[in-house]
């Protein structure tokens, strides 16, 4: 991995007057933050006719060099109820659409084929009183989603969110949207000061020093994580997860969660925890 860019060199650049749409499926950027020289999130305008579950993913992307649309699954990090749609995604420099998505600015256009689909959705769990969302990287996309969503501090009684990434910067995404979630008028109005304070959050990093070292997975066999929490170990009557992060990551925590107790479900048939099939960076 690249050495990092300092957190406090990102900037926000406001959006201008919206275009008149031009590409098929066309929205238009209205925000773009830049975390690391590897991260980056955007707002994009929201159609009027899409709905969607706090968790999906939907198809976006530009056009390619051969004129066709490039498009890749990003799980949309804003919550069903936003007015604009919200994404988190990596640079990759000689990636077909990230390197040049990374260069995107308010105003300018993307494709977003209004489709939503997703496996990290309520519907696809039985009913719990924890719930644990483990990401890695961008996987936390869909739980920036789900952490403004009310139904999840309906649905549960203590939400878990696990982040894990190589090093400090890369964290500050998540930390800063979990920090303003809990200072945010709108949303203590529109969740709850009580139900805000169910979110435990928990990062590690693998590679840069920091408070809590490690990847989640040894952390969750050796029980560190729920000694570090003070809670119980993850309990299949009680306990529920989502998962989203590199392919390999998501196969060890389904490992790890089926040793657990816990059985993988999906829309069609909700069990204790999902893993997201769809995953970008």
């Amino acid at each position: 991995m690249t050495e990092m860019l300092p957190v406090t060199n990102a900037a926000t650049d406001a959006a201008p007057a919206a275009k008149k749409p031009a590409l098929p499926d066309a929205q238009t950027v209205t925000q773009v933050k830049h975390w690391t020289d590897r991260l980056f999130s955007f707002r994009v305008t929201r159609p009027q006719t899409l709905r969607f579950r706090s968790g999906e993913f939907v198809m976006i992307g530009l056009l390619g060099d051969n004129g066709k649309p490039l498009l890749r699954a990003y799980s949309i990090a804003s919550p069903a109820w936003d007015d604009e749609l919200e994404f988190y995604s990596i640079k990759v420099q000689d990636g077909p659409l990230t390197s040049k998505l990374q260069h995107i600015q308010a105003g300018d256009q993307i494709i977003l084929r209004p489709k939503p689909v997703g496996t990290l959705v309520h519907d696809a769990l039985l009913p719990g009183k924890r719930i644990w969302f483990f990401a890695t990287g961008t996987g936390f996309a869909p739980f920036a989603s789900l952490l403004r969503e009310p139904e999840t501090y309906e649905n549960y009684d203590e939400v878990v969110i696990t982040h894990t990434c190589r090093e400090v910067a890369e964290l500050e995404y998540g930390r800063q949207l979990i920090e303003d979630l809990k200072q945010d008028e709108l949303m203590i109005e529109l969740i709850g000061e009580e139900n805000l304070a169910k979110i435990r959050y928990y990062p590690t990093t693998t590679r840069e020093e920091s408070p809590r070292m490690g990847r989640i997975t040894d952390l969750l066999k050796n029980g560190t994580v729920f000694k570090d929490l003070g809670i119980d170990p993850i309990n299949p009557d009680t306990d529920r997860g989502m998962v989203c992060g590199s392919l390999d990551f998501n196969k060890d925590i389904k490992t790890i969660l089926e040793d657990f107790g816990l059985r993988e479900g999906a829309n069609s048939e909700p069990k204790e925890f999902v893993v997201e099939k769809a995953f970008v960076g």
